[in-house]
């Protein structure tokens, strides 16, 4: 496979190649839509129709266009520094109202990691907490103690909690940035949820190291210790397909790559320097704290001449998942909100032409459900613009006149947009088996039926996702403030009630648009079934894949073969678990709360 890197012609040639390929598929599709409505006599409602599967085409062949570029090229050999770790990194941990036993106890188990390496001193961590519970805060405080007793972490592990939670993860960043970051050449982000192995945190410094233009350095995380079925498929598929796209897009974004929030790397200086974000004008939602703030840092960190880069090639850096479609619709509207909200950024002075396509691409990724929604109640709607058929368009021809049947071209059309959503996914399951990454999976049998089964499993679920997609976009689009709840982690199981009465809207939805589609276009019922039945039965769908899952099917290689520092996590639970809490020191409460 060829080599691509840099900024250089080869990420615009493979940019120029992507784009061109998803204006061709988008521009096909609207051609065959076009000529499949106009059979009948060409209408309004058909050209809308034909715009918006333009629209939704070119962002699925761009999404597949990913995958095969990830599937053709690898990356360039990167420079990393091989000698003495300089300075000290700092090891940021957020965390807002999260259960501390489960966020320690992941410190804990990176620390002793990283001593494992004999390099820990190197590293420090800092416990940056936005809690607004103080009961949760002075469970932070207790367990903070049993932190520093567990590690020895006296002068390398501390803990402060902000008295206001200014732009919340971002200013709780900026402030640690601002006060104590002159300390430390770099500084690790992570998430609560955020699991590194201590040799990949080393390996992440010498690659800063090695490159002194490198601002910030993305890796890729992959999902660990999921339980249900929602939280499983999600795994399996984060797992077995992202390493591929994620390669297409390092090969694509070149130095102005990803920032995902956490799991990454940044030059202290070069982020102190550049990453100052502005009190958007407005109220919110598209007003206030930035929210999506990871992808302007990454913006801001180009513009001013620093490398962003994702190196799909670092192994070892985990993060969790929502175990419930619920749960991840909740942090998908934040989500929403903040790549919507980009609209008041992407004019910014200054800016690369790449990062403003990023925003515009962030943005289009949740109006995309929109465009399906609008094509499918243009469909229904359709009938009632449509002209009535002329069956004797020559005046005084005795014989009526057919119209050619343009069935052929609307069957190509759903071919082609299945084989955008379906193709890269088997394309990648026969590079596993061709590069043995397979038998991680339990093997080219099993993995190939865990492909099946989410291939299905995903079909099932997009409706559903859709549905809180679109309706996310329109609650941003009137106004509404989606705040920034804490992350719910955990046990995810739903009880059928709590599903319907998160998704009752979304089985009346479906009624409505079959209904609909019964009573105006009867002859599109079947073509409408795979996304209107999934909506009828989302309740029934959200609390059974809510539910554990012990089928070996969805099976990773870290679930049959924990890596180190996970079996670290596991051991210093269960000795958590078993423990007494240790009482706070009344008489000097610095004991508890130390700052950095």
């Amino acid at each position: 496979m060829p080599e691509t890197g840099g900024n250089g012609l080869g990420v615009t040639a493979t940019r120029a190649i992507t784009l061109i390929a998803a204006l061709a598929a988008g521009i096909g599709g609207f051609m065959l839509f076009l000529q499949f409505g106009a059979a009948d006599g060409l209408d309004s409602m058909d050209i809308v129709r034909s715009v918006l599967i333009f629209a939704s085409t070119f962002w699925l062949a761009w999404g597949a266009s990913t995958a095969l570029i990830g599937l053709t090229t690898r990356p360039p050999a990167v420079p990393r520094d091989t000698g003495p770790l300089r300075g000290t990194t700092a090891i940021l941990v957020p965390v807002y109202n999260e259960d501390p036993l489960a966020t320690f106890v992941r410190i804990a188990a990176m620390e002793a990691s990283l001593k494992a390496t004999g390099l820990g001193d190197h590293f420090h961590f800092a416990i940056l907490s936005d809690t607004r519970n103080d009961q949760i805060a002075q469970a932070e405080r207790l367990t903070f103690l049993r932190l520093l007793e567990e590690t020895q972490g006296e002068g390398r592990i501390f803990y402060r909690r902000r008295t206001q939670n200014k732009g919340r993860k971002a200013g709780n960043i900026e402030e640690f940035i601002r006060q104590s970051g002159a300390a430390y050449e770099f500084s690790i982000i992570l998430d609560a949820d955020s699991l590194i192995e201590g040799e990949t945190l080393i390996e992440m410094v010498r690659r800063m190291q090695g490159d002194p233009k490198l601002g910030l350095l993305q890796t890729l995380p992959v999902i660990i210790h999921a339980h249900s079925r929602f939280g499983r498929a999600i795994q399996f598929a984060a797992t077995f397909y992202s390493p591929v796209f994620c390669r297409g897009l390092a090969m694509m974004q070149g130095k102005t790559g990803p920032f995902w929030g956490h799991n990454a790397i940044v030059r202290t200086r070069a982020f102190a320097e550049s990453c100052g974000l502005p009190e958007l004008s407005g109220k919110p939602p598209f007003g206030g704290h930035v929210l999506s703030h990871d992808y302007v840092e990454a913006a801001l960190l180009a513009r001013n001449g620093w490398t962003v880069r994702v190196d799909d090639d670092i192994r070892g850096s985990y993060e969790e998942t929502p175990e419930n479609i619920v749960d991840f619709a909740k942090r998908d509207r934040r989500w929403c909100q903040g790549n919507l909200q980009h609209s008041k950024i992407i004019g910014a002075p200054g800016l690369k032409p790449w990062s403003r396509f990023v925003f515009f691409q962030g943005i289009l990724s949740y109006i995309a459900p929109v465009f399906w929604l609008g094509f499918i109640l243009a469909s229904i709607a359709a009938p009632l613009f449509a002209p009535p058929p002329d069956y004797f368009p020559v005046e005084d021809w005795p014989f009526p006149v057919l119209p050619v049947s343009q069935a052929s071209k609307a069957l190509g059309l759903a071919i082609g947009v299945v084989g955008l959503l379906f193709l890269p996914k088997i394309l990648i399951f026969f590079e596993a088996l061709i590069r043995g990454r397979a038998k991680g999976f339990g093997g080219s049998g099993r993995a190939l039926v865990s492909v099946l089964v989410e291939l299905v499993f995903s079909s099932l679920i997009a409706p559903v996702l859709l549905a809180f997609q679109t309706r996310s976009v329109f609650q941003v689009l009137r106004g509404a403030d989606g705040g920034w709840p804490a992350q719910v982690r955990g046990d995810g199981s739903l009880t059928f009630g709590n599903a319907w009465a998160a998704s009752h809207w979304i089985t009346t939805t479906g009624l409505v648009l079959l209904g609909a589609t019964f009573w105006l276009s009867p002859v599109l019922v079947p073509w409408l079934l795979p996304v209107g039945l999934p909506m009828v039965f989302a309740p029934a769908i959200i609390c059974w894949s809510s539910k554990a899952s012990r089928t070996p099917v969805f099976l990773t290689p870290v679930e049959w073969q924990p890596t180190a520092v996970m079996k670290l996590q596991h051991l210093i639970l269960c000795r958590w678990q078993g423990m007494e809490t240790p009482v706070e020191n009344r008489d000097q409460p610095g004991q508890a709360v130390t700052h950095a």
